[in-house]
């Protein structure tokens, strides 16, 4: 337990006026996905309902077995991808859709 305590973490915050909240997760989990994500966008906007199972596609079977809940870590990181300006949500559109941000 202490060796999961030790690991490196990212914090994932959200763009979310009023939410403080801060989501701490393995490095190793936040890169991969940032990568899987930003891969994803390098093709064009997409809904963001399509983003878990778009991402996971890049994923191989261990990074996806050692990861856990696909869907809530790709809103975590997407989210934090957001607050840095590397996503952004297309303004006007329901269903949300994003796609890269400027600082991609």
């Amino acid at each position: 337990m202490a060796e999961l305590m030790s690991e490196a973490r990212v914090a994932c915050r959200t763009p979310a006026e009023g939410r403080d909240g801060v989501t701490n997760i393995p490095t190793w989990k936040f890169e991969i996905l940032r990568s899987a994500i930003l891969d994803v966008l390098r093709e064009g906007e997409i809904a963001f309902k399509d983003l878990k199972n778009l991402a996971g596609a890049k994923l191989n079977k261990d990074e996806l077995e050692r990861l856990g809940s696909l869907g809530w870590h790709v809103t975590t990181v997407k989210l934090e991808l957001e607050v840095r300006g590397e996503v952004e949500r297309v303004p006007d559109r329901m269903p949300q859709v994003i796609r890269l941000g400027r600082a991609a």
